[in-house]
């Protein structure tokens, strides 16, 4: 139990009230995003149509690297990205450090390697060109931005969304602290009641069994937020003279002894066969550094080993393909703040323990969407009684609430439809701001904010259900094929969509049996 004075507790309650108020509609559309990119890789190989399973990392790369190095200028040789994109296919990047108006950038020559070991394309930019959205994760990658950056340009977008994640610390707290049997609110459910109580008993129950989850998101979302934009600077200046490089060489970089002699980096093929079976999972990422050189350093980045959280980072000799060592996050050497700072990632986005740890984060993130919008509806319902000031509010949880979650089902319906005619990268997007508009202007002059959730809720219920066969239609693999090439994950998207579809179109059926005491889906705040 949790007792607080009386003037303390007020106190609080105006602070997690007003903490929610201010921000609380940003915030949510921060936490539903978050919620989709859990799944965001399974979300682009659905979206994508993507039936390969073999990763590039367990096929030949060696001879495609080595050839296309021999290519690339040497200028573009410092370093070597190597990743997965598309259907399994390899890209390549190779580059060079350069500082750009005071900040580190890459910059070098981009090939995609397809499985069969052709070259797919050939390019020349920045990391940002090379990591940004291409034609067929342009809908994975698009959920992601918004998440990460509400699509706020850099650095102001990291800070909003890192400001967002305070508020929810603020609200986490402080709702802590107010809720005077904390155990027992975790089990109080009057199912008997009237609507309003009904639902402060469910926003209390979803926050209070979500409390630790809001903890752990709210701190390390702040620090990916902060870290790049305040942090990384801060220290940059106090400690290597304001050179962000020199910073990131001596945190990030493998040291050695400097040796330019021209040698091939030898036995890629070797390293990442035995880079897999010491990780006991596949890279998501490699890095070459001084590629051609004595000095070559080879680094696979693994997710977390099973029963662990943290993340494997390996080392091998890049000139003759030997096992250097485990390498942590941040430093040459393991310590606690490397540690705590490696499991940041996995903590964030629940990628920990392979998909069961993304349905637990998933839900988790739901319940959270869940909390934030009741907790503002019940504000709402306390200061409405007899005035009609706050209708402006009203809507805009309403547009907001129930319309982000169309708008983004529009950007998946903008995807499926351009993503044959190459031009996804633009209408993802602006499918997204098309919808929004739409449900904007609706919502603005709809006779109710009431009848118009009901909308809402319908329309996203048809969508959902409609977006598999559209995927279908447009070329997307059948759940024969996309089982025989083991791709279970379009099955279990196409099967999500209609069962949740269905679910919201039948829930619609509720305000008709309200005498029978079933509670409408949603209560009105007038």
């Amino acid at each position: 139990m949790i007792a607080l004075p009386k003037e303390e507790t007020k106190l609080m309650v105006a602070v997690h009230g007003w903490s929610g108020i201010i921000l609380g509609l940003l915030l949510y559309a921060v936490v539903l995003t978050g919620t989709a990119a859990v799944f965001a890789e399974e979300i682009g190989v659905w979206s994508a149509g993507h039936v390969t399973s073999e990763s590039a990392f367990e096929r030949p790369i060696a001879g495609p690297i080595q050839e296309l190095g021999a290519q690339t200028p040497e200028e573009y040789r410092e370093a070597v990205d190597l990743f997965e994109t598309g259907d399994h296919d390899l890209g390549m990047f190779f580059h060079r450090h350069e500082m750009e108006d005071g900040m580190p950038v890459s910059r070098g020559w981009f090939y995609l390697v397809g499985a069969d070991g052709t070259l797919k394309e050939r390019s020349f930019g920045t990391s940002e060109d090379v990591f940004g959205a291409r034609n067929d994760n342009a809908f994975s990658t698009f959920l992601v931005e918004t998440h990460v950056r509400l699509h706020v340009p850099d650095p102001y977008g990291l800070i909003l969304t890192g400001v967002l994640g305070l508020a929810m610390l603020v609200a986490a707290i402080s709702g802590l602290l107010i809720h005077r049997h904390l155990f027992k609110d975790i089990f109080t459910l009057r199912r008997g009641a009237k609507p309003v109580l009904l639902n402060r008993d469910r926003h209390s129950v979803a926050g209070t069994w979500s409390l630790p989850f809001a903890f752990v998101l709210a701190f390390t979302g702040s620090f990916f937020s902060f870290f790049g934009t305040i942090g990384v600077p801060i220290v940059a200046m106090a400690a290597f003279g304001g050179d962000v490089e020199a910073l990131n060489e001596a945190v990030f970089g493998s040291p050695g002894t400097p040796d330019a002699r021209p040698a091939p980096t030898a036995g890629l093929d070797r390293i990442t066969a035995d880079a897999i079976d010491r990780a006991g999972a596949i890279p998501t990422f490699a890095t070459i550094e001084n590629f051609g050189r004595a000095d070559a350093k080879v680094t696979t980045y693994h997710p977390p080993a099973s029963g662990d959280i943290a993340p494997v980072s390996l080392v091998y000799n890049g000139a003759d393909g030997t096992f250097e060592n485990q390498k942590p996050l941040i430093g040459p050497r393991p310590s606690t703040g490397g540690t705590l700072a490696a499991v940041m990632s996995p903590l964030h986005f629940g990628n920990f323990a392979g998909i069961v740890s993304k349905a637990i984060w998933f839900g988790l993130g739901f319940a959270m969407c869940y909390v934030t919008y009741t907790g503002l509806r019940l504000w709402l319902v306390r200061r409405e009684a007899g005035s009609r000031s706050l209708d402006w509010l009203d809507r805009s949880l309403v547009i907001v609430g129930l319309g982000l979650p169309l708008a983004l089902l529009g950007s998946g319906i903008a995807f499926l439809l351009t993503m044959p005619l190459g031009t996804a990268t633009f209408w993802t997007p602006a499918g997204f701001l098309i919808a929004s508009a739409m449900v904007i202007a609706a919502g603005a002059f709809w006779r109710s904010a009431a009848s118009f959730a009901q909308v809402l809720v319908a329309m996203t219920g048809v969508v959902m259900v409609a977006l598999p066969p559209l995927r279908l239609m447009n070329g997307g693999p059948g759940w024969t094929t996309a089982l025989a090439a083991g791709q279970w994950v379009i099955v279990a998207v196409d099967l999500a969509l209609v069962v949740s579809g269905a679910a919201l179109l039948w829930r619609l059926r509720l305000p008709a049996r309200a005498d029978a005491g079933v509670a409408p889906i949603l209560q009105a705040a007038e």
